[in-house]
């Protein structure tokens, strides 16, 4: 589809490796979504950009060394789920502006400018949003004892 919409002017030569360079980066965009997604967030005061370095980026900070599920114990596994729970909650409980930022910037891995043009705002507004959840976030999951 994006090779449609977006290169269906382009000469019939060009496609193939049009059509190469998408494929590859949808499915290099797929695995960091799940990577992601199998992440535990382990301390969320953690995602302020470092200010010399600009913008966090999640993945960079946050990489998995090895898929330990296959070897935990079902206490570990219940654990995982029992944070999971909360911080599924703790997201759900933030003010709308501020979910739908930070999901769209560190659950769907969408950039300032994306982020910005999807919510209808400035990128600055995008940022703050996101500092605020970050924030909201850590405070109240510490308030619960998480902090991994």
């Amino acid at each position: 589809m994006k090779l449609a919409e977006h290169y269906g002017d382009k000469p019939a030569d060009e496609l193939p490796l049009l059509f190469q360079r998408i494929l590859s980066n949808c499915t290099l965009d797929w695995f960091r979504r799940q990577k992601t997604r199998r992440a535990l967030f382990s301390n969320l005061s953690d995602f302020d950009p470092v200010e010399d370095e600009g913008e966090f980026d999640l993945l960079e900070h946050f990489q998995l060394q090895a898929d330990t599920r296959e070897v935990e114990s079902a206490e570990d596994t219940t654990r995982r789920a029992q944070i999971f729970r909360e911080i599924e909650e703790q997201i759900a409980a933030l003010p709308g502006r501020q979910r739908e930022a930070f999901l769209l910037r560190y659950w769907e891995e969408m950039d300032v400018a994306e982020t910005a043009a999807a919510m209808g705002c400035s990128e600055g507004s995008v940022k703050t949003h996101c500092s605020r959840a970050v924030h909201a976030l850590s405070k109240a999951l510490k308030a619960k004892g998480i902090s991994l």
